[in-house]
């Protein structure tokens, strides 16, 4: 990425997509060219944490919402310590951040940090556009010198694709810290951190849980060595089936039969020790606003996501696996993707989607709770 941070409304930027289809904008942070996955995210508010989401990286985020950066950037609600989307690609900015927690404009955001983006684009055309062709490989130029048209294409056709891609070490902590349960302590938690979101092991800590988040590269005996009560495997950017290291920890936490929970990326993870394959999604799920149903109460949730991959297990029968029976717990009612998986035999299950959910909504808080209780049980 090469990227420039003067001021840029009026600079000429073109977003080329891989089957060779081209917009024409607007620069919109910094000025420069970028690449990565072009995919779309359908929430309407919670730009901030889709920004700074570990899980995006590597990718161009295309937002469905036309007018986005209306509430400005704050200091709070990052969920990790930097930006790691790759590319921003937005109809119609703010052109004036008002709200009483903005410090600074969202442009300004981008730019500090250079980030490429593109504004002043149909982003309706071309989020069809991936909904009928799929995610793929795209590019953004900016700047007074840009490539001809035939140059921009066959340097997008020369970047890695996101399948095969593993990532997670890339993105996770390299040292393990300790966030400390708020008020008393009831339990110590091994979090595996695959691109973890912040809200994460603070929704844990609000539940009295110590939260000893480790690098992605953490082996079995790292795990143990903190005595926890239960194992937590987090969300990340990459493709599962490049994830072994962690899906033999998985494996050595369902042998001990020790509390495990998973989500999004740990949710593949988890489906992969069982046995199950993992695959690519046409264009994926990303947003606030996915329906799911848990299986195992009829409720159905309003939920967030950011995943590209999918568990392929069977929807309609309980599986037989070398940790005990396992069944399909959640399902999204807009293309019946696997969203959960759960252990009958022992305390494990996982789902595909994002609980903690500090951009909204909170329908699955109760995921949290569920962890718990399964701690408890094996206390007692």
């Amino acid at each position: 990425m090469t990227t420039s941070t003067r001021g840029t409304s009026k600079v000429p930027a073109v977003l080329v997509l891989e089957d060779g289809r081209i917009f024409r904008g607007r620069a919109y942070g910094a000025v420069g060219e970028t690449f990565g996955e072009a995919v779309f995210s359908t929430g309407m508010t919670g730009y901030q944490e889709t920004l700074t989401d570990p899980s995006y990286h590597r990718q161009v985020v295309v937002m469905t919402a036309p007018h986005v950066g209306n509430t400005g950037v704050n200091d709070e609600d990052p969920e990790s310590a930097r930006i790691w989307v790759s590319g921003y690609v937005v109809r119609d900015p703010a052109r004036v951040s008002s709200n009483w927690r903005t410090q600074r404009s969202l442009d300004e955001e981008l730019r500090h940090q250079g980030v490429v983006g593109i504004q002043g684009i149909d982003t309706r055309a071309l989020t069809r556009h991936l909904r009928e062709s799929g995610a793929m490989r795209v590019g953004i130029f900016s700047g007074s010198a840009l490539p001809d048209e035939g140059t921009m294409l066959a340097e997008v056709r020369q970047q890695p694709e996101m399948k095969g891609a593993n990532l997670s070490a890339e993105v996770a902590t390299k040292e393990t810290y300790v966030v400390p349960a708020i008020g008393e302590k009831k339990f110590t938690v091994a979090a595996v951190d695959l691109g973890i979101k912040g809200m994460t092991p603070h929704r844990m800590a609000e539940r009295g849980i110590e939260v000893h988040v480790l690098p992605a590269t953490a082996t079995a005996e790292d795990v143990y060595a903190v005595n926890p009560d239960g194992v937590f495997f987090s969300n990340g950017p990459g493709d599962p089936a490049t994830a072994d290291g962690p899906v033999a920890v998985m494996q050595a936490v369902l042998e001990r039969r020790t509390p495990l929970f998973g989500i999004c990326f740990g949710n593949q993870i988890l489906g992969r020790a069982l046995g199950f394959g993992t695959y690519k999604l046409k264009y994926g799920h990303r947003g606030i606003n996915q329906p799911v149903q848990d299986r195992t109460t009829g409720k159905v949730e309003v939920t967030a996501h950011n995943h590209g991959f999918a568990v392929d297990a069977p929807l309609d029968k309980v599986s037989d696996t070398p940790y005990g029976r396992a069944e399909v717990s959640h399902v999204c009612l807009n293309d019946n993707v696997v969203e959960g998986l759960q252990l009958l035999d022992q305390p494990a299950f996982s789902v595909q989607y994002h609980p903690e959910a500090a951009a909204g909504p909170h329908d699955a808080a109760y995921l949290f709770d569920r962890f718990v209780s399964l701690m408890e049980a094996e206390r007692a």
